[in-house]
């Protein structure tokens, strides 16, 4: 009887280390896959932003500065806007 109250008690050890170990590397795992996550999300707000900050350093150049070496000045919002001008550059591009 004692072999085989030796063997239930290192089933039962084996079987506890088994569910602490898969607990723990689970626990591991996950915060291993936020941290990912996260740093994802940074990154993609960092595009955002510098997508943003590209965008209004552009809005806010003079007109002369904005219009491309053909001198066709492409921002609908300008009051120098022609649109004539344009339409014959998209044109002449395709």
């Amino acid at each position: 009887m004692s072999t085989s109250q030796g063997v239930n008690v290192l089933r039962y050890s084996a079987l506890l280390v088994g569910i602490f170990y898969g607990f723990s590397h689970q626990r591991t795992l996950n915060a291993n896959t936020r941290a990912a996550h996260a740093q994802q999300e940074y990154h993609h707000k960092e595009d955002l932003i510098k997508q943003a900050k590209k965008a209004w350093a552009e809005k806010q150049l003079p007109p002369d500065q904005r219009a491309k070496g053909d001198g066709v000045i492409t921002d609908p919002d300008d009051k120098n806007f022609d649109l004539e001008a344009y339409l014959k550059k998209v044109e002449a591009e395709s």
